[in-house]
């Protein structure tokens, strides 16, 4: 599939999340330290919304009750069996694109 442009470079600064579209689903994206990364934005706990949540470093926590994801690997801190969806992000000059 095709990389859908979803941000400026300059939209996400390091240490924060968004919520983007991607193929009409919700995605999170984030900025670790000028590294972007993206993963579904459903807490697998009770389907809080991760890209509001607390980013710190690559740990994002979700904004409901507290969950932590690797937003890298999208594995779970609270649930060695939890694992999020993550998803293939590009930098295209200014464009951060994430791939379906």
């Amino acid at each position: 599939m095709e990389p859908v442009t979803v941000a400026k470079v300059g939209d996400v600064r390091p240490g924060q999340a968004k919520v983007v579209v991607v193929a009409g689903r919700p995605v999170a994206l984030y900025n670790v330290n000028g590294s972007f990364f993206a993963t579904d934005n459903t807490c697998l706990h009770r389907a809080g919304p991760l890209g509001e949540g607390f980013l710190d470093g690559a740990v994002i926590t979700c904004p409901m009750h507290g969950w932590q994801y690797d937003v890298r690997t999208g594995q779970s801190f609270m649930n060695p069996a939890a694992k999020l969806r993550t998803y293939r992000v590009v930098v295209d000059t200014d464009d951060v694109k994430v791939v379906p």
